[in-house]
C-alpha cells in the first residue's frame, strides 16, 4: 500500500508559478511510475503529466507543454510539478498518482492540493 501526499499548492496570479510536490511512502518507490493529474469545478479529472520510474521518458498534456515540468526524486521518494506561466484555466484540485511498472492502470491516489490561479 503505497500512500502519497501532496503540498504546494495556492493562489497565485496569472503569469506565475508554484511547485507541488508529493511524498510517497509504504511501498519501493522505484517500483512505480509517476503521474499528476487534476480537477477543475465541474470537470473530469484530466491527465497532466507522467514520469517513469527510471526517470527516462516523460509525458504531459497539450495544454500544459512547455509550461509544467515533472521530476522525481527516487532517493527521497518524491515527485515534482514544476507549473510556470500559469493560466486561470489551471486552476484546479491537483492529485498525485502512482501505477505500478507492469500496469496501465494509476493504483494509488493522494489526496489534492488545491490551485488558484487569478487573472
Amino acid at each position: 500500500q503505497v500512500q502519497l501526499e501532496e503540498s504546494g499548492g495556492g493562489l497565485v496570479q496569472a503569469g506565475g508559478s508554484l511547485r507541488l510536490s508529493c511524498a510517497a511512502s509504504g511501498g519501493t518507490f522505484r517500483s512505480y511510475n509517476m503521474g499528476w493529474f487534476r480537477q477543475a469545478p465541474g470537470k473530469e479529472r484530466e491527465f497532466v503529466a507522467a514520469i517513469t520510474w527510471s526517470y527516462d521518458n516523460t509525458d504531459y498534456a497539450d495544454s500544459v507543454k512547455g509550461r509544467f515540468t515533472i521530476s522525481r526524486d527516487n532517493v527521497k521518494s518524491m515527485v515534482h510539478l514544476q507549473m510556470n506561466s500559469l493560466r486561470s484555466e489551471d486552476t484546479a484540485v491537483y492529485y498525485c498518482a502512482a501505477r505500478p511498472r507492469s500496469s496501465g492502470t494509476w493504483i494509488y491516489w493522494g489526496q489534492g492540493t488545491q490551485v488558484t490561479v487569478s487573472s
